[in-house]
């Protein structure tokens, strides 16, 4: 209190004003009072003053934008919120995820855990986690370029293919150690698959052949010829009872799992036909309003129904399980490399050689977005079905993480 005293005694001072000067230092008992312009108090009263001033100006400054702001706010347009249920990938990426040292041929997400795999002609897998972005662990033992690599349903096991004719499986819970290696393909393995009973493997190779795997023994168990060329992918049906397969042959053909029996082939691309997927039983209804199909069919929610296949020849093309050809999506530049249905059902995401992700409307076949994904062909992609996040690869070696909203 004192100090403050002496503040206002050095201002009265130093401003002239004798009497209240007097007045004040009478009245505070500072009857010895010198002004000291060393003094800690000199000029005290006037830079504290000045202070508040400016203060007050900041303060007026602030609230000016602010007003401002809610101003914007009140004005600006009203866009309808919408629902996670049609988030889809926006940019920009989440993680860049980066250490292959050559082009990532797949990626995969784990069914429980926030893990993602990947694939690379490097030879190697690597372990990452998606949310955070770090990098778990590199798997080693494939001798050439790794092609293929799926989770099984419950996530304990990830299996593998390369080009080095094997297919090789990893224990998830036992820090990915390599428990199993098959033999059995004359040529490089291109796609591997756990059935949906997770007691089997499928594997397609460019051998021309598909053969399906005993898990617990590790024995080829059956082996599916037809196709004229490479078997470039092939993926179950949900219930397992069918498999489609893609080829060079420019043909994707559908299997019976039971019989061996090739029941359907798809023929209308001009070109190599890359990937080929069943369409998940909750985007039927907006495949038939794309189609003009009002039927309701007793067997609408059998699994294999419908198929979608992307092709080197650009195009993305829809058929149903008599082979009958529904649709043909067209907008990519290059090769479509992968495909994958939105969990919603309402969307198609395509990955192509022209370095973009395309996300595709299943009810109008509109092209809803275009995603500039990477520097390189963009080789492949993944959707989470535990969280709302896309993984893509590209020849560029990056793996990306895309936040869906």
């Amino acid at each position: 209190m004192w100090q403050k005293h002496k503040a206002i005694l050095d201002y009265l001072n130093a401003s002239g004003f004798s009497e209240s000067f007097s007045a004040l230092k009478n009245e505070t008992q500072n009857e010895d009072f010198v002004s000291d312009p060393k003094a800690k108090y000199a000029g005290l009263l006037e830079k504290k003053w000045t202070s508040v001033i400016r203060l007050q100006k900041k303060i007026m400054d602030l609230e000016n934008k602010a007003n401002q702001m809610q101003d914007e706010l009140n004005n600006a347009p009203v866009r309808k919120q919408t629902s996670s249920v049609d988030w889809i990938p926006r940019p920009p990426e989440k993680h860049d995820l980066t250490g292959h040292r050559n082009p990532i041929t797949r990626v995969a997400f784990h069914p429980v855990y926030q893990i993602l795999a990947s694939a690379s002609e490097d030879t190697t897998i690597k372990i990452w986690d998606y949310e955070s972005g770090d990098f778990e662990c590199t798997l080693k033992g494939h001798t050439k370029a790794v092609q293929d690599l799926s989770f099984d349903p419950k996530g304990n096991y990830l299996v593998s293919c390369s080009a080095d004719l094997t297919i090789k499986v990893w224990d998830v819970n036992n820090e990915y150690k390599c428990i199993k290696t098959l033999y059995g393909h004359d040529h490089s393995v291109s796609s591997v698959a756990f059935l949906p009973s997770g007691d089997k493997i499928v594997s397609a190779s460019r051998d021309k052949s598909i053969k399906i795997w005993e898990f617990a023994s590790g024995y080829c168990t059956k082996t599916y010829t037809g196709h004229l060329e490479w078997v470039r992918s092939v993926v179950p049906s949900e219930d397992g009872r069918l498999l489609v397969t893609s080829s060079n042959d420019q043909t994707a053909r559908l299997w019976d799992t039971q019989t061996g029996e090739s029941k359907i082939e798809l023929r209308g691309h001009e070109h190599v036909v890359e990937c080929a997927i069943f369409v998940p039983n909750n985007a039927y209804q907006y495949i038939q309003e794309l189609i003009g199909d009002e039927s309701k069919s007793k067997d609408q929610g059998q699994p294999g129904r419908y198929v979608i296949t992307g092709s080197r020849d650009k195009t993305i093309k829809v058929w149903d399980s008599s082979g009958q050809m529904l649709h043909t999506f067209i907008g990519h530049d290059n090769w479509v490399r992968g495909l994958v249905v939105h969990p919603s059902g309402k969307y198609l995401l395509s990955a192509s050689d022209d370095k973009t992700i395309k996300i595709w409307d299943l009810k109008t076949g509109r092209c809803m977005k275009t995603l500039e994904a990477h520097d390189h062909f963009v080789t492949c992609i993944s959707y989470c079905h535990i969280s709302p996040v896309v993984a893509t690869g590209s020849v560029d070696q990056t793996v990306k993480i895309w936040q869906c909203r």
